[in-house]
Order: structure tokens, then sequence, then C-alpha cells
């Protein structure tokens, strides 16, 4: 390490925090065509001027997207640091990274990735030899967008079948290959949606998906969710629908999967993301017949194991935060369940592993682990590796042994293997990283939101933080769909706190880290909740100092995208940056795509009622944006093949943006082609994105060159 002067040292904060006045970068926006387009909801007419960009299929839309890339990358070309950026998330990317093993027949399996490459790579031992690559997707496409999304083996493990996705896409192929050989044993099963792979035996597997959409299979609504039996050998044509194909049984998630010793096969049926039905079929009768566990949709219920007929269940039924009930097969239904791990109040998630329960509790978005017998006894808890996020526990019921992970904001994720009888465990692997954690800190606080509800957020930064309002800040939410966000090390947010840079994530309403209650607080006519929260968690950062309106900026994705556009669209004067990412910006169409009319437990939809539609178009990004109104500097990122939330909703919000601005501040909207919602994203097109995203933020907070330039420059490798 160099000395420093007590001069050098001056020149090098000064520089930290240097900003410059000068011209922004003039943007051209391209025209975007309106059309006369006009719904009628309960007697309102609302004008939809942009509908025609919902055509993903067109030539016009096509031509739009590439205009408007243009546009973007010419200002993007423009500020001077970006490849610095890209450069540095290179360089700290570029570290071996180690999933967690796990083993299959006679071999030891696991996903590694040498530092750059597009996909994590396969590889399995067996015992103490060699080790060998068994999958590589980065050999799948020469761009590295078809990426493996799926992976399952029969329980000898002689046979496995994976899923391919490609360019992002939520439609899947499936393969099936001999382990042993690692020869194709079936090529290809295809038009598979939101399912997984769950085996009988070794003659074939279930697995879920909708009949082919009319029209654009990337935008075209699907809502009838099928469970098929796929026999190998045979023609895909031939496979025999399980569940799902009559009127009766039609529901938009429908999904399979046989238990541990192969005796039953449970059946999940949904009209939401949230609520299931549940069935049972005996795979040992002869011909086995539907037998209902529940059969409505008013809990949130999965079977996690069974001992011969006796079943064992999560569920969140009578118990918000979830618990662990017994029931025997043969008379399932929830009047004759039998509590086993009572309901907390902090909320379960469990596993199972060496014939034992696993519970993962959540206090305050942070991981309790407690280690329970068969019979509901408490073996005890998991003394964790630090506060954080831990995950992986379980296994097979054979396992003496397994890995579980462990992170958090400023730890990057580390293995450990555990011995299941003593309750030990020793470091497995850890990253080297040129990233110190002990040179950052995380705090968690409480804030209070508009109506007095009390928030938890994690801040995490720098050590010697200087609480001077000038500190460069990402407050990141989602607030939805009962998803909690918990710590998580990610390379970028390393990137950004070596810049100087603030990273916030407040637990907001509509989550899950507090239970039902709290989910449900933030859905349908709730939802400004979670807009109400993180308006305040912005609020707080700003009065406490760590930073100001100038050096703010928000980012969220999916139903985080619809948060920051709606708080970017109610309070335009809070943030300095607005970064919507794949975002659910049409409130009032949205339930018309894909399988988007699932997500109405959490949104409503604008045909429910009249109540439901005004509350909608409340607070729907694409109809709130004002003429005349200073808008953040905003950066909306979508993917063209993005079939989850489709590009749609982002290329009429920022149409709305660019007719509209007031500002000087550039609204621009930056598509990634041949990329779809973000899983499997290739390593490449990642970190191009967020040299994008970070060089865009920095820029339109002043800097005309990183925050930490300097002590790059005097002191790089």
């Amino acid at each position: 390490m160099k000395n420093i002067s007590l001069l050098a040292t001056i020149v090098l904060l000064t520089a930290c925090q240097k900003t410059t006045k000068r011209e922004p970068i003039a943007v051209t926006y391209p025209t975007t065509k309106k059309v006369d387009t006009i719904t009628d909801y309960f007697g309102t007419k609302v004008k939809d001027p942009y509908r025609w960009l919902e055509d993903d299929r067109s030539e016009e839309t096509e031509a739009w997207v590439k205009q408007q890339n243009a546009t973007t990358f010419g200002y993007l070309d423009k500020i001077p640091f970006r490849e610095d950026l890209k450069n540095r998330l290179e360089k700290l990317w570029n570290y071996e990274k180690v999933g967690s093993p796990f083993k299959e027949g006679d071999y030891t399996y696991y996903y590694k990735n040498n530092g750059l490459q597009n996909q994590y790579v396969v590889y399995r031992k067996k015992g103490d030899g060699e080790e060998e690559v068994f999958l590589d997707p980065n050999t799948f496409s020469e761009d590295g967008t078809t990426s493996l999304m799926g992976l399952n083996f029969t329980k000898d493990g002689s046979k496995a079948a994976y899923l391919i996705s490609e360019g992002g896409s939520d439609w899947r192929k499936a393969i099936t290959i001999d382990t042993e050989s690692m020869e194709i044993v079936e090529d290809t099963l295809v038009d598979i949606k939101f399912s997984g792979i769950s085996w009988k035996g070794n003659e074939g597997f279930y697995y879920s998906s909708y009949d082919k959409p009319e029209g654009s299979e990337l935008s075209a609504k699907t809502d009838q969710h099928k469970l098929y039996y796929h026999k190998l050998g045979t023609p895909q044509s031939e496979d025999k629908i399980i569940f799902g194909g009559t009127l009766e049984e039609k529901h938009r998630y429908v999904g399979g999967y046989v238990s541990e010793d192969g005796k039953y096969l449970f059946i999940s049926a949904s009209i939401s993301t949230s609520g299931n039905k549940l069935f049972l079929m005996d795979l040992t009768a002869p011909n086995p017949e539907l037998i209902t566990i529940l059969g409505d949709t008013d809990s949130d219920t999965y079977v996690i194991d069974n001992e011969g007929s006796k079943l064992f269940l999560v569920t969140d039924r009578d118990a918000p935060n979830k618990k662990v009930v017994v029931v025997d097969a043969s008379n399932p239904t929830p009047e004759n369940w039998t509590d086993l791990i009572p309901e907390t109040e902090n909320v379960l998630t469990a596993g199972t592993g060496g014939g034992y329960f696993f519970t993962e509790y959540m206090v305050d978005a942070i991981s309790k682990v407690l280690q329970y017998d068969y019979d509901g006894k408490l073996i005890r808890e998991v003394q964790l590796p630090g506060v954080g996020s831990a995950g992986g526990f379980g296994g097979k019921k054979e396992d003496k042994e397994f890995y579980f992970s462990f992170t958090n904001y400023n730890t990057p994720g580390s293995s450990y293997k555990f011995n299941v009888e003593s309750g030990e465990y020793e470091l497995y692997w850890k990253p080297q990283i040129d990233f110190n954690p002990e040179d950052y800190e995380s705090k968690q606080v409480f804030y209070n939101s508009k109506d007095g509800t009390k928030v938890p957020m994690i801040i995490t930064y720098k050590k010697g933080l200087e609480l001077n309002g000038k500190n460069p800040t990402i407050l990141y939410g989602y607030g939805g769909f009962n998803i909690s966000l918990t710590p998580s090390f990610s390379i970028v947010n390393a990137v950004w706190m070596e810049q100087g840079g603030v990273y916030a994530v407040p637990n907001l309403r509509g989550g899950g880290e507090y239970g039902k209650k709290w989910h449900i607080s933030g859905t349908k006519l709730q939802k400004q909740n979670v807009f109400d929260d993180f308006i305040a968690a912005a609020e707080y950062l700003i009065a406490e100092n760590y930073t100001s309106k100038k050096y703010l900026a928000i980012r969220g994705g999916s139903n985080g995208g619809l948060l920051v556009g709606a708080t970017m669209t109610q309070r335009p004067d809070l943030m300095q940056v607005a970064l919507p990412a794949v975002g659910v910006m049409d409130m009032l169409r949205y339930h018309t795509f894909t399988a988007g009319a699932g997500w109405a437990y959490d949104y409503g939809t604008s045909e429910d009622d009249k109540e439901m539609f005004e509350y909608l178009k409340g607070y729907s990004p694409v109809h709130n944006v004002k003429e005349g109104t200073s808008y953040p500097a905003t950066l909306v990122t979508t993917g063209d093949h993005d079939d989850r939330v489709v590009p749609a909703h982002s290329f009429k919000f920022a149409a709305e943006l660019q007719e509209k601005q007031a500002g000087d501040q550039p609204t621009l909207i930056r598509i990634e082609t041949n990329a779809g919602h973000g899983a499997g994203t290739p390593v490449s097109k990642t970190i191009e994105q967020y040299a994008d995203i970070f060089g865009f933020t920095l820029f339109n907070m002043g800097y005309d060159e990183l925050p930490n330039q300097a002590v790059l420059k005097e002191f790089k490798d």
C-alpha cells in the first residue's frame, strides 16, 4: 500500500465530491405517432394513443424500437466514464463462482462460472474423482442468450431432463439425457411454460404448459394451464393431460410434483399468484383417482414431505405467517389437519433434509433457522455465520450432510457443509473477489410511513460515510406478490458502493416480510400504501442527510418498475433519477397480455367494477404522466422478448414521458434485444446494461467523472 501525503488525501477527498455544472446532452426524441384509440370504462372514456406499440410483430413497432435505441445509445455514448464503469464491472465480476453442491445418483453436481462466462456451467464429480463438465449452456447458442432454466434428475440419478430458454422467453424446451453416457435420449419437447420437471420413476415425467396462443407468443393471453405426463420414447403429441384440460379444471397456473418416495403426485391449481387448490393421486394404485386436499384458493398450501400415507403440509390457512401441519392421505381435508410446527410471529419457510425439518424464519427480513424432527420436536437453532440471508437448508432423506449458503448486502455468498445430526458446519467455498466486505457496513433502520406504519429499511455503504446530503444513493424497492427482499450480495451494487454510493432497500407493504397481513395491506384498493412506504423511505434518507434530491435515484423491476413509475409521477420533485425496469406501467390493460390476468389478486382489474377502475387509473404510470411537469432524468429498461411483463408497458410509458416532459432531464428507453424479463440474461449483456444504468445515474447527478476516479487512477493494480 502506498503512502498518501496529506495534500494528496485532500485532493482525493475533494475529487470524491466533485461535480461540475455543464450543459446537458441535447436529445432529439423520435416522433411517436398517436392514434385515436379510446376505451369506455364504466362510462369514462380513456384515450390510449400509443396502443399500436402493443403489436410486437409489426414493422412499425420494430422501427420505433430501433429509433429509440439509436437515440438512447447516442446519449449514453457521450457519458465520459461509461467505459470506466464497464471495465470496473468486468474486473469485479471476474472471479470464480460456485453454487452449493447436490448429490444425484453416484455423482455430486454443482454450478460454476469461471468469471465472465455468460452462463453457469454444470460440473460433476464421482466420489473424489476429477471434475467433468456435465452441461455447458455457453455452447447452446453463439451469443449466450440460450440459457439453462431447470435441471431435474430421476431418483436413481440415471437420467435427467433439462429446460432451456431462448432469448429470455418464458417458453421452454425440454431435453432428456442419459447421465452416465451424457448422450441425449430425447430431443426436444417444446412449448413448456411456468413449469418444472417432476419424474415418475425412470419412465417419464410431468410438466405444465398452455396451448400455443393465436397471434404473438410473446404477448397473446394465456390462461388455461395444463399438467401433462410425458412417457419417454413417445411423441409429445401423445402426452396425456393429467389436470387442466376441462372447463371445470381451468386454472391459470397448474403444477405437479411427485413425492420423494414416488408414491404420490401432488397437483396445485391457482387462478392467480396467491392462493391454490391442492389435490393428490396415489401413483401406486392401478387407476389413480384425483383426491381433493383443498378445494378453494383461500390459502397458499403445499405438501413438503410424506411418511407413507402421513402428509406434512406448509400452509397459511388460519395462519398468516405459515405453519406445518400433518394429515393422513386417506382423509386429507383441512378439518383433519393437526398442527406440527405452530405459527409464530415471524414468517416461516420450510425445507426437509436428512429426516428433519428446517424452518427459516424472517425476523425483520433477517434469517433465523430452526431444526425440528418429524414429531415436531425442536432439535436446535442453527447459529448462522452472521446477520443476513441463509438458503438451501434441505436435501434428500438419506443425506447425512448437505450445503447451505449465506450472504448479506456487503458479503459475497459463501457455501457451508452442514452435518444434519450434530448441527455443526464448516466453510465449503468462499469467493476470492476484489472486494473487501470489511470496508462496508449495513444498518437496519425503521421509519414511519404516511399512515404511521413502521417500515424497516437496510442501508449499506462504505464505512466512514459522511452524512452531508451529497452521497449518490439508489433506493431500491419491490412491494408486491408476497415477495420478500432479504439481504444478498450483488456485484453491481458493490461497484455502486465503491463509488461512494449508498444502497437502500426498504421492506415495503405488499411484500411477504411480515406475512399475509403485510402482503394484503399493499394490494388492490390498498396499493397506494406501497407507494407511500417508498416515498417515506426517500424522505427519511433525505431528512437523515444520507442524500438529497439531487443525489437520489429510485430503482425497481417488474412490480418494482410499477413502483418507480407510480412514485415518479406522484412525486417528481423527490428524486433526480428514475430507473424503472421491465415495469407494469399500464394498469388498465396489464391483464390482457400473456398470463397478466393472474396478477389480479394483487392489483384487481379495470373490468372488476367502477371503483377498482378509478383506483387503478389513479396511479397507473402510463395514465398519470402530466403535461408541463418536470420529471426526473429517466432511463426505462426492458427486453424485446419479455413475455412476462410485455415491453409495450415500457414503450407506452416512455412515449408519454417524451411527449410531456417539461424539464431538461432526459427521458430515454433502453430496449435490450433478444432478452426477456431478466432470468438467464448473459453476463456480457448484464455488465453493459449496468454500466449504462450507473453511468446515466451519476451523469445526471452532475458528475463528469466517477466519484472515486482519482483513487482508481492512483491505485489501479
